[in-house]
């Protein structure tokens, strides 16, 4: 499991884990310091794919189910162990909302609370219409890679670094651009959901995730562009709504 979870603060007392899903490009690194900072209620893995960090050798993925079989494998056995929560942004809210798709048709589990960030639900029409990134050329990528705002100036102005970054976050884009998945005609899963959304973000069919899932569901708007989950008083907003709906989850599985 360490190859494809990355946890920084064991908490083997944990009443609950939070599994963290990376947007595209991004490694383990950002979500996996969140466990020093939550309480010790809490437990964070954070999933890194291949092609980057201590896999870096490995072959990108070519599609989601690759990603979905992996991280099933992986998980399973801890997931069974206790409550588990969901939280992924832009790539990893596809990603993640895959994953709980599988377990819960698979293995009859799914998350206490699904936490979705900076995406349209993947059979929204918004979603479905929009450009693809993926092929475009590494000029007009980082052009539009700019535009959504995130990444530091110094980062898309150094040609090294870029020539890392690149090809994960292409790659990544593939995957989820060539992702397929139905409107739901009935309730996929039952668990609360929570979309958050940076309010200087493109606009996101955040309301058509409400159709995949039974339990209650909320919406929050933070300040911020695409990666609003980078600013820290934003991140101890989520962190803060994390924590509090888990711990009511605890209560309520136990």
């Amino acid at each position: 499991m360490d190859k494809v979870i990355n946890c920084f603060s064991k908490k083997p007392d944990a009443l609950a884990r939070l599994v963290c899903f990376p947007w595209a490009g991004g490694g383990s690194i950002h979500y996996a310091r969140w466990g020093r900072v939550f309480n010790g209620s809490i437990e964070v893995y954070s999933v890194r794919l291949p092609g980057r960090e201590s896999r870096a050798k490995e072959d990108f993925f070519q599609n989601m189910q690759q990603i979905v079989d992996e991280v099933i494998e992986a998980l399973l056995p801890a997931l069974k162990e206790k409550p588990f929560a969901f939280f992924g942004h832009s790539f990893g809210a596809m990603t993640s909302f895959a994953v709980a798709d599988t377990l819960k048709r698979l293995h009859g589990l799914e998350p206490v609370h699904l936490f979705l960030s900076g995406a349209s639900a993947p059979y929204s029409e918004m979603r479905i219409g929009a450009p693809k990134r993926s092929a475009l050329t590494d000029e007009e990528f980082l052009q539009w890679l700019s535009s959504i705002g995130g990444t530091p100036p110094e980062l898309l102005a150094n040609p090294e670094v870029l020539k890392l970054f690149l090809p994960a976050l292409k790659a990544d884009l593939h995957v989820v651009e060539n992702y397929r998945c139905d409107k739901p005609t009935q309730p996929l899963l039952s668990c609360p959901v929570t979309c958050f959304d940076g309010n200087q973000d493109v606009p996101h069919d955040l309301q058509a995730w409400k159709e995949m899932s039974s339990g209650d569901f909320t919406v929050r708007i933070l300040d911020g562009d695409h990666f609003y989950l980078k600013d820290s008083v934003n991140e101890q907003v989520l962190m803060d709504f994390v924590t509090k709906h888990l711990e009511t989850s605890e209560m309520d599985y136990l």
